[in-house]
């Protein structure tokens, strides 16, 4: 029976091979100090963090997440060691977006379980409020047995500040070590699904009616928020906000009154129609998926909450699987030390016997796992089936019948897919990998050699090509998906070396002006975007808008820095920091396509960019971590099927509508 403890109760461990549990709802950094008798840390080696996962006996995440599971033997600790803290922080600020305190979050809860899964104590962190850093948890050596106790202590100066009360010198140097290996993994992570409704089921029961924000209603769970519309586009009722990105001036600050999130095209007479129902299910099979079953007010949003529901549910079954097949491994590991300790069974038919038993186990475990998973996969590979054919051009895939159907849209989608994202146990599916918009951080494609995921070896200047290739497609589709007139692109290309990838935006004359080559070119562009910035940010600061200069451009603009560093010196590249940081709150946003490895001579300077930035690769590579259950994902990008003309025929109608709204 699990011990529900409370702060400052202890409970005996009666096994040494245990695994810590933790539940956040938003990502925290987990780690793990060692302690002598007196509960002091005698150095940084007496840490795992995600900077250093594993110390002996201990094994921790290496990135933030809002589930860690970490592994803990208490049998391989050394004699010195007499207390094992478990340490929740949440990441520093400037590491990514997220709540700075614990008090703004759900009560966080650690679980102590053995290799079985079975809990054996747990504790819901309550009472935190302005603390930003944790000591959830220890683990205690007395008289040689182990007990685990309930901490809560918690720091509002964060990591370092918990260090240093736990006695550690270092404890201003690791802090940092820790919030800089935390913002790298940021750095390669996608976004969070939206939560899921309050009864768990994603998407096999039919939506509630709901009224809208201004109805006096709230919009149903699981729904995310509505997407602020640009400034001034075709189709869009009445006066809107010059941006609405992330971290724009507070419109009430000047009028005094509350902010109206209410979807500017959304009819609130009547809550929304009924998503669709699949016909009834045979008896004892499973119910047929139908696309667009998820809560929302839209087909757009449902089908925008059921594909990020299928993330959710591969994470989990795949999550499921991997630890089932720990288990089994530490368990057999188990039995086979039992035998080996055993003299009279090492040698003889016996000792023959207990390992084959125990590798049989393993076996029927592991296939009882992989049948549990077949299961679900087949169920998650019928649902891919029939909503992809269903997506809309902002979600859908290039070679999508979607796009042949194309017209230039009266208004911005919620979101914009920036290719896939598969686990290696489910091979056949891909997650479609959608990202809110307007976009909230910039995009770095990596141009750097690499090994491709088929094992196919790519080289420097096959690279260069579909990095550019990668960015180009990125920026047709935030054209094709926006107004005519609503978003504009930019482009720096200093030695002119992206002209062929270039080609399909420069023949149809969607750039704003040619690339700029040179750096003069690098110059003006830097110099006009970081001006429009300033700008724009003085204008929403002073609660006036509207006192932008006449003419002034309000569309979304783009900006895409190929072959990077060449012509940039460090006044451009704080720039481009300044664009990073600055630029998405006020409508400009940053592309860049540079090898990580060639642009590692501006050294700390180059850091906080890259840092800000979300990284994508050309070729498929499983470096994109998810803040949930910390998989990584091998992340596929949306490349136009070669031979295709459909970025040429979206972007002809772009240039087109384009010519017909400025006229």
């Amino acid at each position: 029976m699990t011990a529900e403890l409370v702060r400052g109760q202890n409970h005996p461990l009666s096994q040494s091979r245990l695994e810590i549990r933790i539940s956040a709802g938003t990502p925290v950094v987990a780690a793990a100090a060692l302690g002598d008798e007196n509960g002091r840390i005698h150095g940084v080696e007496w840490v795992a963090h995600p900077g250093a996962p594993t110390q002996p006996g201990l094994e921790v995440s290496r990135q933030a997440a809002a589930d860690h599971r970490l592994a803990v033997d208490l049998d391989a600790m050394t004699d010195a060691v007499h207390r094992v803290s478990v340490l929740l922080a949440l990441p520093a600020p400037g590491g990514g977006p997220g709540p700075a305190r614990f008090g703004a979050v759900a009560a966080p809860f650690v679980a102590v379980t053995g290799l079985d899964g079975d809990e054996i104590a747990s504790y819901t962190i309550t009472g935190l409020e302005t603390e930003s850093a944790v000591v959830a948890l220890e683990l205690y050596r007395r008289q040689g047995a182990w007990k685990v106790r309930a901490v809560g202590q918690g720091y509002a100066g964060g990591l370092a500040d918990l260090l240093t009360d736990q006695g550690l010198p270092e404890a201003v140097p690791l802090a940092g070590t820790i919030n800089e290996a935390v913002a790298r993994g940021l750095a390669r992570s996608v976004q969070a699904p939206p939560p899921r409704p309050a009864d768990g089921d994603r998407s096999r029961q039919p939506a509630a009616p709901a009224l809208g924000p201004d109805q006096g209603g709230t919009a149903p769970q699981g729904i995310p928020g509505p997407v602020p519309p640009s400034y001034g586009g075709p189709g869009q009722a009445g006066p809107q906000p010059a941006y609405g990105g992330a971290g724009a001036a507070d419109p009430s600050a000047t009028t005094g009154g509350p902010i109206d999130y209410s979807h500017p095209g959304r009819r609130n007479s009547a809550p929304p129609p009924p998503p669709p129902t699949a016909p009834p299910a045979q008896p004892g099979q499973p119910a047929q998926p139908v696309a667009g079953d998820a809560t929302g007010w839209s087909m757009e949003e449902r089908l925008y909450n059921q594909v990020w529901g299928m993330f959710e549910d591969l994470a989990r079954t795949t999550a499921a699987y991997r630890s089932a097949v720990d288990f089994a491994e530490s368990r057999m590991d188990k039995e086979l030390e039992q035998t080996l300790s055993d003299p009279r069974s090492r040698i003889g038919g016996q000792g023959d016997a207990a390992r084959e038993a125990a590798r049989a186990r393993y076996t029927h475990l592991v296939d009882q796992a992989r049948e549990a998973l077949d299961r679900d996969l087949v169920q998650l590979v019928a649902e891919a089936d029939v909503v992809e054919p269903a997506l809309p051009p902002a979600f859908a895939r290039w070679d999508s019948p979607a796009w042949h159907a194309y017209r230039v849209p009266m208004e911005i989608p919620m979101a914009l897919r920036l290719g896939d994202l598969r686990l290696p146990e489910a091979d056949r599916i891909r997650i479609p990998m959608l990202l809110r918009l307007p976009l909230e951080r910039g995009l770095w494609i990596d141009s750097g050699r690499a090994d491709s995921a088929d094992g196919s070896f790519t080289d420097s200047h096959d690279m260069r090509r579909l990095a550019m290739e990668t960015a180009v497609a990125h920026a047709a589709r935030l054209l094709a998906v926006y107004p005519a007139g609503e978003f504009t692109v930019h482009v720096i290309d200093p030695a002119g070396s992206g002209a062929q990838p270039l080609a399909p935006l420069t023949r149809t004359g969607v750039l704003a002006a040619p690339p700029a080559q040179g750096a003069a070119g690098v110059t003006d562009v830097l110099g006009r975007l970081t001006q429009r910035v300033d700008l724009v940010q003085m204008a929403l600061r002073g609660g006036a808008p509207d006192a932008l200069p006449p003419g002034f451009d309000t569309s979304q603009q783009l900006l895409i820095v190929n072959d990077f560093p060449h012509g940039f010196d460090d006044r451009a590249v704080n720039q481009l920091r300044y664009l990073a940081d600055e630029g998405p709150a006020v409508g400009v946003h940053l592309m860049m396509v540079a090898d990580r490895e060639e642009s590692a001579g501006y050294g700390p300077l180059l850091d906080p960019l890259w840092r800000s930035l979300l990284r994508l690769t050309p070729v498929p590579d499983d470096h994109l971590a998810d803040p949930w259950v910390g998989h990584a994902w091998t992340y596929e990008p949306p490349l136009v099927p070669p031979g295709s003309q459909v970025l040429h025929q979206v972007l002809t109608q772009v240039a087109a509508a384009r010519r017909s709204w400025g006229g």
